[in-house]
């Protein structure tokens, strides 16, 4: 018997597939006519961990950004469960989802427009809601250009919607599924 929500999934990965390249490019396009937001201009108090205090930041550590994603938990079968591959999402300066700033995708990697990068490790996790992915705060890496993603020391990722690995077991080796996840990234540079 199947579960309703692994059809639903099963169903919208199927629909995404064929977007997927196109949905990548146009991201791009539109990372290329937005101008990139500056970590200068932002002014923001650490956000509530509410029960997930082992998310705080170290001392010396201040807020650089935040960015809202939409987008995909991806996973694979492997022929005994669902195996984390890699997110896939579009980053946004606001709730409201206008101001594209970025991306996000393996590694973990956060992209920003101007071409700045930052790779991530997993340092924590908490799970305040098990019907989501975890809440974590990550080890930051910049890379690249100089941008809103430079000089970041600490990723936390917060308040995520959905993005669990399916329930029901996949039907051949290889199968992927792509689970819809929405979340918040708080980026931290070392204090001036």
């Amino acid at each position: 018997m199947m579960n309703r929500s692994r059809t639903t999934s099963t169903t919208h990965a199927a629909r995404w597939r064929p977007l997927n390249g196109t949905l990548v490019a146009l991201a791009l396009l539109l990372l290329a006519l937005v101008a990139p937001a500056k970590a200068d201009d932002y002014d923001s108090p650490a956000p509530d961990l509410g029960g997930c205090q082992k998310l705080q930041v170290p001392a010396g550590n201040e807020v650089a950004f935040h960015a809202y994603a939409v987008g995909v938990q991806i996973y694979r079968w492997n022929g005994a469960k669902w195996a984390f591959v890699a997110p896939e999402a579009v980053l946004f300066a606001d709730a409201e989802h206008d101001s594209v700033v970025g991306i996000h995708f393996a590694g973990p990697t956060w992209e920003s427009v101007s071409g700045s990068k930052t790779v991530g490790v997993v340092l924590e996790r908490c799970t305040p809601d098990p019907t989501a992915i975890p809440w974590l705060l990550l080890g930051g890496v910049s890379i690249g250009r100089p941008g809103i993603f430079d000089q970041v020391s600490y990723v936390q990722r917060l308040n995520t919607v959905g993005g669990n690995a399916p329930t029901d077991p996949g039907t051949s080796s290889g199968e992927e599924a792509r689970v819809p996840y929405t979340g918040e990234y708080v980026f931290y540079r070392a204090a001036a």
